[in-house]
């Protein structure tokens, strides 16, 4: 497909799935005002042990990785030439700018002085050697060129065709950079936790975390691909390209292996291993983690099974389920904090579940409102 089949899938806005989003939001808007104002002992449970909670693992650590269907989509269709795929880049690209976007406000929700965010972008405030400056500088790089990526469909919108095709002569620069940047922050997520040193347990705490993380979020790019169109093509009653997804699988699927691999060498290269052979919670967590990113491996190793609608939904949840783990895992489940404990406060979570919601009702939006989708008719 070209761009220009893109149509916006139309519809009202207001039905029950964005009156839920629109009350957890203002629930969020709510928790936040009262974070903003008297400080993050206001409504969350971190301490000294665990200055880090739910908010920077799973909306940004998470979120970012959920976030990298755009990446690995445009990687397929503009890098390895694979153009058969281009009918999934906007629709991939949504996902993203919303997970980015919602991540780097996340990073702000959980500064403790954050009206000094902004020492971020200032030199004089710079430390080169911090992966955390790396991180933040290379995600608001993204979320910008995302924007510029996907403004394509804003310029069709409003009939801007003009600007697009001017637009249009530059993108590839936007594309190229656009590959680039979520390759150097999604490896630096994984950098943080080994300039943690002994603070984590020996099962997460290894020098390959870089190439774990920046593996595991392309894999899992291609998983929130498969999830969201199986998601919009039964609630807009429309195809599902499994002709696409076959294949798009198939290339997560590889990946997968890939991790498994580089995982477990690791593990036994370090003698870590028999950590994981303990009767210990945090090794279930491992299993369990390690077994969410096995089973797609199951549910879709054939081409006849990758062109099941309902395994490639499982396969996709089962993926998302061992990224979300994996970072969970290193950054809470492993980490060595005596004489403390973490668990989300009511507000922690309500803040982390109202962010979801706003992804669900700015994807309804756009698609229904923007040339996001193929244009087809709604089918029964």
């Amino acid at each position: 497909m070209t761009e220009n089949q893109a149509a916006p899938v139309g519809g009202r806005l207001i039905n029950a799935v964005t009156v839920v989003c629109g009350v957890l939001v203002l629930i969020l808007m709510a928790i936040l005002a009262v974070r903003f104002v008297f400080g993050l002992g206001a409504v969350t449970d971190l301490n000294n042990g665990y200055p880090w909670g739910i908010w920077v693992v799973v909306d940004v650590v998470i979120g970012s990785a959920f976030a990298c269907g755009g990446f690995s989509v445009a990687m397929l269709v503009y890098i390895f030439n694979r153009g058969e795929y281009h009918e999934l880049v906007r629709p991939a690209l949504v996902a993203s700018l919303f997970g980015y976007t919602l991540a780097g406000a996340g990073v702000i929700f959980d500064l403790g002085r954050w009206w000094n965010f902004w020492h971020v972008f200032d030199p004089a405030y710079a430390n080169p050697t911090s992966v955390m400056l790396e991180v933040a500088l290379c995600i608001s790089a993204y979320i910008v060129v995302m924007w510029i990526e996907f403004s394509p469909a804003f310029l069709e919108r409003f009939g801007k065709r003009q600007a697009r095709t001017k637009l249009q002569r530059v993108l590839f620069v936007f594309i190229a950079l656009g590959t680039v940047l979520p390759m150097m922050h999604q490896s630096s997520l994984g950098s943080l936790l080994v300039v943690m040193g002994p603070r984590i347990d020996p099962l997460w705490q290894t020098p390959l975390q870089p190439l774990l993380y920046l593996l595991s979020a392309v894999a899992t790019g291609y998983a929130v691909v498969l999830f969201e169109t199986c998601v919009a093509s039964s609630a807009y009653r429309r195809r599902i390209e499994t002709h696409l997804l076959d294949p798009l699988a198939k290339v997560m699927l590889g990946l997968l292996w890939v991790y498994l691999a580089v995982r477990f060498a690791d593990l036994l290269a370090r003698g870590a291993i028999v950590e994981a052979l303990r009767p210990t919670p945090r090794a279930l967590m491992f299993w369990l983690e390690n077994l969410c990113f096995a089973l797609p491996l199951i549910l879709l190793r054939s081409s006849r099974l990758r062109r099941n609608p309902a395994r490639l939904f499982l396969g996709g949840i089962a993926l998302m389920l061992g990224a979300a783990l994996l970072r969970i895992d290193g950054f809470l489940v492993a980490r060595n904090a005596p004489g403390f404990h973490y668990f989300p406060s009511s507000s922690e979570l309500m803040v982390t579940i109202g962010m979801f919601a706003i992804e669900v009702l700015g994807y309804i939006i756009v698609t229904r409102r923007f040339p996001v989708l193929a244009g087809e008719a709604a089918s029964h």
